[in-house]
Parts: C-alpha cells; structure tokens; sequence
C-alpha cells in the first residue's frame, strides 16, 4: 500500500536541525509521498525547493488566506512561474478561507482563493482547501462563502479531475462536508489543533 501525507510544512524552520530524520522515520512508517503546502509567495519557493532534494517530496503552491495581505500583483505570475519550471508540484494550496483569525479581510481572502481556483484549472492541478470558521464553529459565514466559490468554480470546471481537492483539517458540519463531497472533494480529518 502507499501511503502518502498530504499535509506536511516540512518547509518550516522547525524542522532545519531533523528534516532527514523526519523524512526516513516517514519512510520507516511507510509512507512514499509528502506534500508540502505553502503559505506564501516565498514558501511555494522553498516548499518547491525542497520537493528537489527528495524523491518522495512534493510541493503545492498557493498563497494561505491568512497571509493574503502578502499578494500583489507579482503574485499570481510568480506561481505561474514556478508551476512551469518544477515537475515537483502537485497542487496548489494552501489556500481557501479563514474568518478565525483577523489577519485578512474576508473579501481579499474570496479574491484570492478565487485566483488560485482559476489558476489551478488552467494548471490542471488539485487543490488543497483551508476552511477555519470564527470561534472554530461548525458551520457559519466561512463554510457557506467557501461553498458558494467552491460550487461556481466546480460548476464552470472542465478538467475532468476525479477529484479536484481536499478540503484538509475538516471540522465543519455534515452538510458542508455532504455539498464537498458531491463535488467530488475529499475530507482530511485530523485531530483537533488549538491556537495555531
């Protein structure tokens, strides 16, 4: 069986003094693929960076929403760029919405997932879906404009994907998760993560 760990910030400085040892004890264990997501401009390039050095890493490419004040008009063609010149890239994400934290306006957050929706299409590649509600509800304002982009991008979609993302860390409700998966949309499930 292979195993593959979809959601791992390998990138992060935590890991610079055990990255190898992370990676073999993830070989140990069985898996045979890590993706790395990124949060920024600047970690899809050492997210993509680092899928070079390894043959089991790969990289996704996008720009979180809780770091949407970091996209300018540079952005969207630096990821092009970076999706053209790397075979390591499996996805474009993190990306999505977050109304938790106050770090981005709500609809700069809508903008630009939307961006990287259509960027995604044009690269043909999955996409990895962040959803954070205000005060960690199940359901609110965050699920439904998440839902309400997610339904007109897949309604407009012609690539055909047998799946077009994961919705990753899912603790929304079961009707959010019912309207993702009749999208065709995997659920990532992990325990819970407090503050973070």
């Amino acid at each position: 069986m292979n195993l593959t760990d979809t959601h791992c910030h390998l990138d992060l400085n935590k890991f610079d003094t055990d990255r190898d040892a992370v990676i073999q004890r993830a070989i140990d264990t069985g898996l045979t693929r890590i993706l790395i997501p990124a949060l920024t401009l600047d970690s899809s390039r050492a997210a993509v960076k680092l899928a070079g050095t390894h043959p089991m890493l790969y990289a996704a490419i996008g720009v979180h929403p809780n770091d949407a004040l970091t996209w300018n008009d540079e952005t969207l063609a630096g990821l092009r760029k970076l999706a053209s010149a790397s075979k390591k890239i499996a996805a474009i994400g993190e990306i999505g919405l977050d109304y938790y934290w106050n770090d981005a306006p709500h609809d700069l957050q809508q903008k630009i997932l939307k961006e990287q929706l259509v960027l995604a299409e044009e690269l043909n590649l999955p996409v990895v879906i962040h959803l954070r509600e205000k005060n960690d509800a199940e359901h609110g304002e965050c699920a439904s404009d998440l839902m309400e982009i997610l339904d007109e991008w897949a309604g407009r979609s012609k690539s055909g994907k047998e799946a077009p993302g994961v919705l990753h860390s899912f603790s929304g409700s079961l009707e959010t998760a019912q309207r993702a998966l009749r999208l065709g949309f995997y659920i990532g499930v992990t325990g819970p993560s407090y503050e973070t």
